[in-house]
């Protein structure tokens, strides 16, 4: 039986004017040679709301200040189970849908956690998650971002 670390975080899919959304690949390090593709997110802070954590991990990761008005509601919820750094997590995660058009992305707020562990960046179209050769998370992010931007 695993002994999962209960977590609570907030995802963002930051979409441009061309409807890509942007993922960091990165490794973990109790299994670097695995690499994988995320959104951008991570787990909330004492005190803070889903929508909060969702903003402040785009200053953080794509250096990207927007006010709190830019944060709508949540598009999905799920939740997933995951290691890293050999401590399993079970993390319940709502993801929030972000326009962005002509941003340039900023991660020198990356800490140190992530300096170390994320090797890139780039924007996806949903066709081009649906190929992807190495594993994206969460698993059906090609759909999800087909729906929550149709009629866009």
């Amino acid at each position: 039986m695993v002994d999962f670390v209960p977590r609570r975080a907030a995802r963002v899919l930051l979409v441009d004017e061309a409807g890509r959304v942007l993922l960091f690949r990165g490794v973990d390090p109790g299994r670097p040679g695995e690499p994988y593709w995320f959104t951008i997110g991570g787990g909330l802070d004492e005190g803070e709301t889903p929508a909060e954590a969702a903003r402040r991990e785009l200053r953080e990761e794509a250096g990207l200040d927007l006010p709190a008005s830019a944060i709508g509601p949540a598009v999905h919820r799920d939740v997933t189970e995951f290691p890293f750094n050999h401590v399993w997590y079970r993390q319940e995660q709502e993801f929030f849908l972000v326009r962005a058009p002509g941003v340039e992305v900023d991660t020198s707020g990356f800490d140190d956690v992530e300096r170390a562990t994320i090797t890139s960046y780039r924007w996806w179209s949903a066709a081009e998650l649906a190929s992807a050769s190495e594993p994206v998370h969460p698993a059906d992010l090609a759909g999800l971002l087909r729906r929550v931007t149709a009629g866009a």
